[in-house]
């Protein structure tokens, strides 16, 4: 019984670590990713018109639609240079998204009055060594505008524009060590979007969700692209599913293995209890009813290391939900303990699979018993 709960045990964690991260991940992500993201299916770019904005808009699940043009560029910052992502979005960005809690340094604004400022990540910011709010050092951006000329000046070739930083934001490596937010306007004029934009980022109102993504991929057709919060990192998290799966299938051929020793100790029981069973069967016993016990046997020890290791996974979860029993170890980690998330259908599965597997490696021994029990015939 010992081994099959602590098998059931180590299953139920780590199957809730792998859920805690999942929800750890769609957690950062949903800090900088819209609810859903509309980019054009078969360019980098597309038109907008006021008729595809209201389209849009006039969706219930609808609060908010984000202009956004998003591109590699080229900054440098006083004598350090690096290629990253630049983000320009419209002026309700700032009003919808979660980045008022990820900011570290400086302030989480786009515009000082007339003038364009930039949100850099932290990555960014050590990268570049920036001092957000520095009023005498602006960050440079370069973008090439015409890679066809002949010219043997490379600066013809490139557009430039210059903007101060405002503040440093940090919320994942992915995002830290890359993106730069501007003002779209900004970003149109160093791009020559003109009135295209690379996608339409939507904030959707409480309660809403598939239904308003099923409704806008029927509105707007076949030649847009409709992202979801999941479909947007699809690849990530399927990674992340599948190595829990890997792993749960992993668990129980330990399980599977560890039944073994349930299958000796009944094989063993069954030999040791030879003349018991055959004054059993002498006293009208049938094989049934033999069969019927070691079974018993099998399933009592199954439901109690199951129960057993299914309510010590829960409160090994329940700790490091509330108290934190294993920490990250790392210093630069966005949480300091191991995320862990109880999903019952977790404890479901784990219950069924160590419950087959042990009442299956039963079966064998309940048949040498019958065997050996049964009177001679002739």
């Amino acid at each position: 019984m010992l081994v099959v709960g602590m098998a059931t045990m180590a299953m139920v964690v780590i199957l809730s670590v792998f859920n805690g991260l999942e929800e750890l991940l769609k957690d950062l992500y949903g800090a900088f990713d819209p609810d859903i993201k509309i980019e054009s299916a078969t360019g980098k770019s597309f038109i907008i018109s006021d008729s595809l904005i209201s389209s849009i808009e006039s969706d219930e699940g609808v609060t908010a639609v984000i202009k956004v043009i998003e591109d590699n560029a080229y900054f440098k910052y006083e004598n350090a240079e690096m290629v990253g992502v630049i983000k320009g979005v419209s002026a309700n960005y700032l009003q919808v998204h979660k980045l008022a809690g990820k900011m570290t340094e400086g302030q989480l604004k786009l515009w000082n009055g007339n003038m364009p400022m930039a949100v850099v990540g932290q990555g960014v910011q050590f990268a570049l060594a920036i001092s957000s709010g520095n009023e005498f050092i602006s960050l440079q951006v370069s973008y090439p505008k015409n890679l066809r000329s002949r010219s043997l000046d490379p600066n013809s070739a490139l557009t430039r524009r210059g903007l101060q930083v405002a503040g440093v934001f940090a919320i994942e490596r992915q995002f830290d060590e890359k993106y730069v937010l501007v003002p779209i306007e900004f970003a149109r004029d160093l791009l020559s979007y003109d009135n295209k934009v690379t996608s339409l980022e939507i904030t959707l109102a409480p309660g809403f969700g598939d239904e308003t993504i099923d409704r806008l991929k029927e509105n707007l057709g076949e030649n847009y692209k409709v992202l979801g919060a999941d479909e947007q990192h699809a690849v990530m998290l399927r990674t992340v599913q599948i190595e829990k799966l890997f792993v749960f299938i992993t668990f129980a051929f330990i399980i599977g293995v560890s039944s073994i020793n349930i299958f000796f100790a009944l094989s063993m029981l069954a030999i040791d209890k030879k003349q018991d069973l055959n004054m059993f069967f002498s006293m009208g016993a049938t094989t049934r009813q033999v069969r019927a016990i070691f079974l018993s046997e099998g399933a009592l020890i199954s439901f109690s290391g199951a129960l057993f290791g299914l309510i010590l996974g829960y409160i090994l979860c329940w700790l490091q939900q509330e108290v934190g029993l294993i920490g990250m170890g790392l210093q630069t980690s966005v949480v300091n303990f191991y995320p862990v998330k109880v999903a019952w259908q977790d404890f479901a599965a784990t219950a069924t699979v160590i419950i087959f597997i042990t009442i299956l490696a039963s079966f064998r021994p309940a048949a040498m018993a019958v065997k050996y029990g049964e009177p001679a015939k002739g």
